[in-house]
């Protein structure tokens, strides 16, 4: 399932106007944060930034602008739900998602459900059912320190299993009820290379989009998601084969092809005018 606003979403502190235009002109969508990235003291200035910026501008555009507000059931939310609606932002990111109530909180928005509790994980399948949840997104390091742990990757930079296994049932979750799904962040800015391989893997294992926390980071997730041109060369054949056989399954360049064989192609190729179409796209 796509991701409309793009592959490479880029979290900006709602309390840093300053940097809104830049993170909107880097990425795909940018992700207001209301929560995590803002001081407890500095949240009511925060919404106070995303008002005012609407009045002063430049507006960002509602379509590829996400905010992400404070956990449902907590007087920070109530806060920002009362803020959003005096703005045109109508996708919100929300905090912690535990179960459809929360979700349900949100009657009116377009809900990404950040799932990034042990409960959450094992409730994303009825989070994700909710209608007006649009994604599902996980959280590697707020899932691990709710559990006390100190760290979801091992000394080789790897996920440990149990991150693993969040990011695979939010995957699925998402994938049964026919909505995208958002990687975490890579929280080792300098790396690019490790982010691009992770954002590769990301993306072949159906991954719609991932999250960013840097802008030079932007870059290497929208590249991993862009197919190289012989990729797209390979789709194109090998689906001009399919319809020239004009049968279900056929043999091409030794090898048995089948309807998700084709299906991973079309998907190459959707990835490709995507890329093309999108701001900043060739």
């Amino acid at each position: 399932m796509p991701f409309l606003m793009g592959p490479a979403l880029l979290f900006c502190p709602a309390d840093r106007p300053e940097r809104y235009a830049k993170a909107a002109d880097r990425a795909d969508a940018v992700i207001l944060d209301l929560e995590d990235a803002v001081a407890p003291d500095a949240k009511q200035r925060a919404r106070g930034a995303v008002l005012a910026q609407i009045v002063d501008g430049p507006e960002l555009d509602p379509a590829r602008t996400i905010v992400r507000v404070n956990p449902a059931g907590t007087e920070e939310f109530e806060k920002d739900l009362h803020m959003l609606k005096h703005t045109p932002y109508r996708t919100v990111m929300l905090a912690k998602t535990a179960g459809p109530d929360d979700v349900r909180a949100l009657a009116g928005f377009h809900v990404l459900a950040l799932v990034e509790t042990a409960e959450g994980v094992l409730n994303a399948g009825r989070i994700a059912a909710e209608p007006n949840v649009a994604g599902l997104m996980w959280g590697a390091e707020d899932l691990v320190a709710s559990l006390g742990g100190t760290s979801s990757r091992g000394e080789d930079g790897l996920y440990r299993a149990v991150a693993l296994q969040a990011r695979s049932t939010v995957l699925l979750a998402a994938g049964a009820y026919g909505k995208p799904a958002i990687d975490s962040v890579y929280v080792n800015i300098p790396d690019l290379a490790g982010l691009e391989a992770e954002a590769r893997d990301a993306a072949a294992s159906g991954f719609a989009a991932k999250a960013c926390i840097h802008p030079s980071q932007a870059a290497a997730v929208r590249a991993a998601y862009a197919p190289a041109d012989e990729e797209v060369a390979a789709a194109r054949e090998l689906l001009d084969a399919a319809a020239a056989a004009g049968t279900g399954v056929f043999q091409f360049k030794g090898r048995m092809v089948d309807g998700p064989v084709l299906r991973h192609a079309e998907q190459t190729l959707r990835r490709a005018r995507f890329q093309a179409d999108a701001p900043g796209g060739e």
